[in-house]
């Protein structure tokens, strides 16, 4: 049924008023796209007041006229002019519209590329032949199902829009139960990746019972998977229940901060399998499986909320009077514009020694992921202060 199909548009491209609308949309196509390169004056020009686009589609509307007057067929340069004004119009949203409404990343999986190819070569199809006819071929039986082309495509499409247009419900869910509810950032980050979850769930569970799949052969199926999983792939299902789990007690969430292997991360995306960390020191991201967090102990800085105590421990010349030393150290850190007022900047003499006395700056900032830029610039300001007074610089 599919080569009977195939050579019916091949019959069909061959007639002459279809050859006729074909070849000067095809010259207009390559024309215009080439015309940088062989009129760079005069494309230049024409950008500034057109944009290429445009002028295509008006090509097109001229070259419609021009067939219907003289008594031609003209239904594909219509076609022609369809595709390029929806081309028009979702260029027009991509870069004027939905940048005001949605984040880069939703917006370019809302306005989708393949999805607007995919509408292009079905209606494409259509128009050369029978589209009914070229969705009713058999596919075989799958699971005890008889399955055609129409219904695999059509549930392919269905989950396909599904995948890329997730996010965009469940962000916007996600931040109207955060406003009702008032919840942490955190919080709504884990909403969100549940509803994506649940989303896709009931996608699957649709897909399988649009395609009439017999629930019995995927039993039987899952049933010999399983053997699988308890040998070859556990690894990989622990890590997907230890994901979803993660995401119901919220102890690991989107954007809080953790301790991962003596550096500070954060946590930017709690994936299926595993999560990945942002680590602040090199702008690096790290690809940890979810077991990790159920095995080892994390520390996180912003369970309650993101502020962190930090220290500075330095060692000073006996010679200089502690309470000097103190009164100092409290000022430079007081003097820091990222250091807390609330709770105060705290410094101790901590040890004796035969030539050096311990010391020991602990301080409050707002925001962990800065904490170490804050220590660096303060221990750079110590030496200063210490210098211009004639103090030795600490150990």
């Amino acid at each position: 049924m599919l080569l009977t199909e195939i050579l019916g548009w091949w019959a069909y491209l061959q007639r002459g008023p279809v050859q006729l609308q074909l070849l000067p949309l095809l010259l207009l196509g390559l024309g215009l796209f080439n015309l940088p390169r062989l009129w760079p004056g005069g494309a230049i020009r024409l950008k500034r007041y057109l944009p290429l686009r445009l002028v295509l589609l008006i090509a097109e509307l001229l070259l419609a006229l021009l067939l219907a007057a003289t008594g031609q067929r003209y239904g594909l340069v219509l076609l022609a002019i369809q595709y390029t004004g929806l081309w028009l119009l979702i260029s027009l949203l991509e870069h004027t519209l939905l940048p005001r409404w949605l984040e880069p990343k939703a917006r370019q999986q809302l306005v989708s590329r393949p999805l607007l190819l995919t509408y292009l070569v079905l209606s494409l199809l259509d128009a050369v032949g029978s589209l009914t006819d070229f969705a009713m071929a058999p596919l075989g039986v799958w699971f005890g199902s008889a399955i055609n082309l129409g219904q695999l495509c059509r549930v392919l499409m269905v989950l396909y829009l599904l995948l890329v247009g997730i996010s965009v419900p469940a962000t916007w869910v996600s931040h109207l139960v955060k406003r009702l509810l008032n919840l942490e950032e955190g919080s709504r980050g884990a909403i969100e990746q549940i509803l994506r979850y649940v989303l896709m769930a009931v996608g699957v569970i649709w897909a399988m019972a649009n395609l009439g799949i017999n629930q019995t052969g995927v039993l039987a199926v899952a049933g010999g998977l399983s053997v699988g999983l308890g040998f070859g792939i556990k690894e990989v299902f622990s890590n997907m229940v230890s994901g979803v789990w993660l995401l119901m007690e919220g102890s690991v969430r989107p954007g809080e901060v953790l301790l991962h292997e003596g550096e500070v991360t954060q946590v930017r995306r709690l994936g299926p399998r595993a999560t990945v960390l942002l680590r602040s020191s090199d702008n690096a991201e790290l690809v940890v499986p979810n077991q990790t967090f159920f095995t080892t102990s994390t520390t996180t800085y912003t369970r309650s909320d993101r502020m962190r105590r930090a220290s500075i421990n330095l060692s000073v010349s006996r010679r200089w009077p502690p309470q000097q030393i103190i009164s100092l150290l409290k000022q430079i850190a007081q003097d820091h514009p990222q250091v807390m007022a609330e709770p105060g900047v705290s410094a101790k003499l901590m040890e004796f020694g035969g030539e050096l006395y311990s010391y020991s700056l602990s301080y409050s900032v707002p925001d962990p992921l800065i904490a170490a830029g804050v220590t660096a610039e303060l221990r750079l300001a110590i030496v200063d202060r210490f210098s211009s007074l004639g103090i030795e610089p600490p150990q």
